[in-house]
């Protein structure tokens, strides 16, 4: 007689729910020299970028059409990322201002990257924002000492970019980060950071889509939640 080999149903089901969780760890793709940023997705400074995606709110529930794409290169002195992001409507301000900073820019909609290098104190990161339209705000982030103005007015030097394709229905935002701004350790391949990326879409009610779900609706300032990001040659 055969025996057949039964796993017990409730690591089984751990083992399902395992592996339809976002991956933990992000990968991004070195360059030889850094470059001018843009929001082409074929373009020389895209086309090869390892990508991760997420369609699933910050509390790890669907959002059906907002699969968002997260991309990423990374030189000695700076990080690139890339955000590709199909809407169904958008939320924007009636008068942008790109020449300085949009303090609240998560009222309205944004793409966000959460990052930090400290691995014991998890509760001290950068968080870095762009709109479709190409506004921008940079935080300087301390959960447990919260800066003066929740740390808006710290300025890390970050370049944006930003384009919205109304036909496609799919707006695009890029960064440019100088690792300066998160760490002054020295990176090379296999430097890890500790990040999750982000999504605000919409009128109210607003879409959040996370890399890294938070378990909760409308707080992405969980850094027990984060996963990695790697670099890689």
């Amino acid at each position: 007689m055969k025996t057949v080999m039964r796993l017990p149903i409730l690591p089984l089901l751990l083992m399902l729910v395992a592996s339809a969780q976002a991956p933990s760890v992000s990968l991004s793709k070195y360059l030889k020299k850094d470059m001018d940023l843009n929001v082409d997705p074929n373009s020389a400074l895209w086309k090869d970028a390892p990508a991760v995606f997420s369609e699933r709110s910050a509390k790890d529930t669907e959002t059906p059409g907002h699969k968002t794409e997260f991309r990423s290169r990374w030189t000695e002195k700076n990080l690139y990322f890339l955000f590709i992001c199909p809407y169904e409507e958008l939320y924007l301000i009636q008068n942008p201002v790109t020449d300085k900073e949009t303090n609240k820019l998560w009222d309205r909609d944004v793409a966000e990257i959460f990052i930090g290098a400290d691995f014991e104190k998890i509760w001290q990161y950068r968080e870095y924002q762009v709109s479709p339209q190409g506004e921008w705000v940079d935080l300087d982030i301390d959960r447990k000492t919260p800066k003066p103005e929740g740390g808006w007015r710290w300025d890390s030097g970050y370049k944006v970019a930003a384009k919205i394709d109304k036909e496609k229905k799919v707006w695009y935002g890029a960064m440019k980060i100088p690792v300066a701004s998160i760490t002054d350790k020295p990176i090379k391949p296999g430097f890890e950071f500790r990040a999750n990326y982000y999504r605000l879409q919409g009128p109210p009610p607003r879409k959040s889509i996370a890399w890294r779900p938070t378990g909760t609706t409308g707080n992405h300032h969980i850094p027990e939640s984060f996963g990695l990001l790697r670099l890689e040659k």
